[in-house]
């Protein structure tokens, strides 16, 4: 009878625990500037060949648990990072499923080509063997995060982010200036890691200038870390068309230095720190991912060409159609929604605005990276969008994907 009892007792105890568990939290990066120095990429075409670095590009990992959750946000210094590269980082990952390895880029224009882009020849600049070890350089950041998982308390907030940060090059207030936050902190209350999302080109210095950088982003690590913010991770939002750093100078020209690429870096971080500082602290927030697979129709010749003869293999339909995956995840009282592209800012208004979340943060540029996505009302209906409109899936694909995400979001409000 006794031993029946300790038995009972010890099962009790046991799930007592589980149904108790601590919301746990971890971060880690490593660095993966190639040595030589590669072409770097500022979009579709040919490379640029680089003969100078502005800082280092990153891989930079922010892994959460609650319960039987468990999360990855990673974050790279690309201008895109294809599912078909992400996927061989999921592959790497025991302990984590693959479709809870949320993978964005920060969309900086000035690292090598992370698509398999063709020159004017055809041919491919890609470096493969570079791309394989940025994969295994991600899988490594977010091993560590998971081994270094540790109690945590998070604090998660929106606001105007002030000053000269970013604007609308097509139209010049025609963006979000909203900025969340997510803040992981330990038992003593230090942060762990600060997670800013907010639209914006990170394209400063851009392809042309022979340099290879993270651009603005890096010095918003920088600051971050000094300010005692924790490691910092950078997600882009709805960025498209064509939201980027407002680097204009008094002559109306762009500043195209690292110094500008500073002060806008620091601006952003001091700016983020600024937002969640009095935020609430959520003790033990509940987490939840849900992912689904959407599928878009490939109506741009171009697109589709680099689609079908990249070395990456991207996975095409018989019917030119291409699929990805999409998530939401619920963080403590905040939604966030994954978008494969970039998604133009009254896209991005719309989605907040119908999401479930008390913040709603919307991570661009994530799982994959699929060119612009606009209304079909926007779709060539400008010159000004010509652009965007050619390196664009196509007409349906703002209107296919605003659909789904936001019944998906419906169907994951938080209860």
């Amino acid at each position: 009878m006794l031993k029946r009892i300790w038995i009972l007792f010890i099962v009790s105890m046991l799930f007592g625990q589980a149904s108790f568990a601590e919301f746990r939290a971890a971060a880690a990066f490593r660095i993966v500037t190639p040595d030589p120095l590669l072409p770097v990429s500022g979009g579709v075409g040919p490379s640029q060949p680089a003969h100078e670095k502005k800082g280092e590009l990153n891989v930079r990992a922010l892994v959460l648990e609650d319960d039987d959750a468990r999360v990855a946000i990673v974050s790279a210094d690309f201008l895109g990072f294809p599912a078909a590269l992400g996927d061989r980082v999921r592959a790497k990952i025991k302990d984590i499923p693959p479709e809870n390895i949320l993978i964005g880029a920060t969309h900086t224009h000035s690292a090598p080509d992370c698509y398999g882009f063709p020159n004017e020849k055809g041919e491919i600049s890609a470096d493969l063997d570079y791309l394989d070890f940025v994969c295994s350089q991600m899988a490594d950041a977010i091993e560590e995060a998971i081994t270094n998982l540790q109690p945590a308390d998070v604090k998660i907030a929106s606001g105007e982010a002030r000053g000269k940060i970013a604007y609308n090059y097509y139209a010049e207030r025609l963006y979000d200036p909203r900025c969340h936050v997510i803040q992981c902190l330990d038992s003593k209350g230090k942060p762990i890691a600060s997670l800013v999302n907010y639209a914006i080109h990170p394209e400063v210095l851009g392809p042309d200038q022979g340099i290879l950088s993270p651009d603005l982003v890096g010095p918003l690590y920088e600051r971050i870390q000094e300010q005692g913010g924790g490691m910092g991770v950078f997600m882009n939002s709805a960025q498209g068309g064509m939201v980027t750093a407002d680097c204009r100078g008094p002559n109306g020209r762009d500043v195209q230095t690292w110094d500008e690429c500073i002060r806008i870096g620091h601006l952003l971080a001091d700016e983020a720190l600024r937002i969640v500082a009095e935020a609430p602290m959520q003790d033990d927030p509940t987490l939840e991912c849900f992912s689904r697979t959407i599928t878009f129709p490939i109506e741009s010749d171009m697109l589709r060409s680099i689609v079908k003869y990249s070395p990456l293999n991207y996975s095409i339909a018989e019917d030119d159609s291409i699929s990805t995956r999409i998530n939401i995840v619920n963080l403590g009282n905040a939604q966030i929604l994954t978008i494969p592209g970039e998604a133009l800012p009254n896209i991005g208004y719309y989605l907040k605005r119908k999401m479930k979340g008390e913040h709603n943060l919307l991570f661009g540029l994530t799982n994959d990276a699929f060119g612009y996505i606009l209304t079909k009302v926007d779709f060539n209906s400008f010159k000004r969008y010509d652009y965007i409109s050619r390196t664009s899936l196509g007409e349906m694909t703002g209107e296919i994907f605003i659909e789904e995400a936001l019944k998906f979001a419906e169907q994951c409000a938080p209860k």
